[in-house]
């Protein structure tokens, strides 16, 4: 895993950055050091035009049923591939996020409209509608509200529990650290929780929200673990925003120290020019890298590669068996073709 930076792409904060210590100061030498929006991607960064009779069928039901998607909004890169293989990306409690990371496209505000009270029986209602047999519900940050929106979204976990068959995955909100609000959601049971670190150390207070938190991350992800031990733990890392492999490295024994068991890697892409640049493509020999990294903590499974995301298909595919396995029963494997959703966190 010994790698010299690029000589083009220096690890932004090294021993020749002490001086950027402010979040202002760390975030211009990034935009100075980082490449530009219109950057060639590599070849394997290259994703085809969105199309097919099986995402247009899915990106119309998902808009006949009045679901939020993050696919498009946060511009994700897989949206062909999720929707061609009948998978959709929705959003609870609204599309607009109290939290203003800079990695992220959806939209923010300090005072979002309020909940809909009906949104989590409609959104159990719409997943049976699309027959699907394994989701991953999410949501905008609502630091708005007095639990952050914990209880509303206990209430789908629960609602969506209710449909036969169905696995529950959620990545939540931090809930600004809140035991409480962790404690809700812990209670409604989901088959995995995710919570994102999306970032090492050093780089968080650039990274993303203020109100976010490196150490904050860790104690809700060991939280649910301590208190809840038979819940799935997740969490998720982007790559390519100037970390050094060593700051990595640090980040994943913290994430397993956490008792997180399921870890993924992924490049970090730039939404728009507002937006924090990509410091470097990352390679996928290193994400091979990366993954074999994961293997060395003890992570039962890492999901690692240029277009991985936190909700990724394999990783769900091994949860099935897992998730089967810690229930003892045989039903939960995983079938060629199955359908699914990805209810998706902005962060």
């Amino acid at each position: 895993m010994e790698r010299q930076p690029h000589t083009s792409l220096p690890v932004v904060g090294d021993d020749r950055d002490e001086a950027a210590h402010t979040r202002r100061e760390l975030a211009a030498r990034m935009r100075e050091a980082g490449l530009a929006i219109d950057a060639r991607k590599p070849p394997w960064l290259r994703v085809g035009v969105p199309g097919g009779e099986r995402y247009q069928r899915v990106k119309d039901t998902l808009r006949g049923l009045k679901l939020h998607t993050v696919c498009q909004e946060a511009h994700c890169p897989n949206v062909a591939e999720c929707w061609g293989g009948g998978t959709a990306t929705v959003m609870l409690m609204g599309d607009v996020c109290t939290r203003g990371c800079r990695f992220c496209n959806v939209k923010t505000a300090a005072h979002p409209p309020p909940l809909d009270p009906d949104e989590p029986r409609h959104l159990a209602d719409a997943i049976r509608t699309l027959g699907l047999d394994y989701i991953v519900v999410t949501s905008v940050d609502r630091d708005d509200l007095a639990d952050g929106g914990a209880g509303h979204f206990a209430e789908a976990i629960l609602r969506l529990k209710d449909i036969p068959g169905l696995l529950v995955e959620v990545l939540t909100p931090d809930f600004r650290g809140d035991p409480d609000a962790v404690r809700t959601i812990g209670r409604a049971a989901p088959h995995v929780f995710a919570n994102n670190l999306e970032t090492v150390r050093r780089l968080t207070p650039v990274v993303r929200d203020a109100r976010a938190g490196y150490d904050q991350t860790l104690g809700v992800l060991a939280q649910m673990k301590r208190e809840f031990p038979g819940i799935v733990t997740k969490s998720s890392l982007m790559v390519g925003l100037g970390e050094s492999e060593a700051e990595v490295e640090e980040a994943v024994r913290d994430l397993r120290g956490a008792g997180v068991e399921i870890l993924t890697f992924g490049q970090y892409l730039r939404p728009s020019a507002w937006h924090l640049p990509v410091q470097e493509w990352v390679t996928p020999e290193r994400f091979d890298a990366y993954r074999a990294l994961g293997d060395r903590y003890g992570f039962r499974y890492v999901a690692s590669g240029p277009l991985v995301r936190s909700s990724y298909r394999a990783a769900e595919l091994f949860l099935r068996g897992e998730i089967a396995q810690r229930s003892g029963g045989a039903g939960a494997q995983a079938r060629p073709g199955d359908a699914r959703a990805e209810v998706t966190h902005a962060t």
